[in-house]
């Protein structure tokens, strides 16, 4: 029995690498194998290709894209108020020594 799931784990790896669209079947067909859910791997596969067809991403690279987005507004939030604040303690200390 373990020589079968290393022969389709091999399989898979090496057939099935670089489709893409076969890739997008991959998590529904996940879902129907482990839960028997059939409903839920429709609406999965469904969300998956809705979310394709807005952004012309696929479901990972948007949310990558989404968190790098506001990593980046974090980031200049931090430097903007780091900035703000040296430009009060300059100025304090300006009207300080006069």
């Amino acid at each position: 029995m373990k020589i079968l799931n290393i022969f389709f784990v091999i399989f898979v790896l090496i057939f099935l690498s670089g489709c893409i669209q076969t890739t997008s079947l991959l998590g529904p067909g996940v879902t129907i194998a482990t839960t028997g859910n059939v409903i839920q791997a429709g609406f999965q596969y469904g969300a998956n290709t809705a979310i394709k067809n807005e952004t012309g991403k696929d479901v990972l690279t948007h949310i990558k894209d989404k968190v790098d987005e506001q990593n980046k507004e974090k980031k200049f939030y931090v430097q903007f108020k780091q900035l703000i604040e040296n430009r009060i303690e300059t100025t304090r200390q300006k009207l300080l020594s006069n």
